[in-house]
């Protein structure tokens, strides 16, 4: 799992020019830093990434999130519209489904209903 961590870490830092860096970017991989498996600023980061178009960047937070916190429901919905935002839409399925399924574990009606929104607009 370290492997995993430094590998996503070293890819979210990889375009990264420092000089010119999103302070609230640069802010979440300091903390990232100390704290690497937080679920929030993982999901942050991608989030973050995307608003400044830098996909592959958040695809990479979204990912080591999903990996390393299943349970964090909210990457769900933001991974998988991103990979149907890359045209990968088998792979963004697949997350909306296992998505639904924490969401019941979790009884989580709300983003139930949200993942099954986005899932239906996807697959009909």
């Amino acid at each position: 799992m370290q492997a995993l961590l430094f590998y996503t870490y070293s890819i979210c830092c990889n375009n990264c020019n420092f000089d010119f860096m999103n302070p609230r970017i640069e802010k979440l991989l300091n903390y990232l830093k100390e704290t690497p498996q937080d679920a929030f600023l993982n999901h942050a980061l991608g989030l973050e990434y995307i608003k400044e178009n830098q996909l592959e960047n958040a695809f990479a937070c979204f990912e080591i999130n999903h990996k390393i916190n299943p349970t964090y429901i909210g990457t769900y919905y933001h991974f998988a519209k991103l990979l149907e935002t890359l045209q990968q839409p088998e792979q963004a399925i697949a997350i909306y489904e296992q998505g639904m399924e924490q969401a019941k574990l979790q009884n989580d009606q709300h983003s139930l209903n949200e993942l099954r929104a986005a899932y239906e607009d996807l697959t009909f």
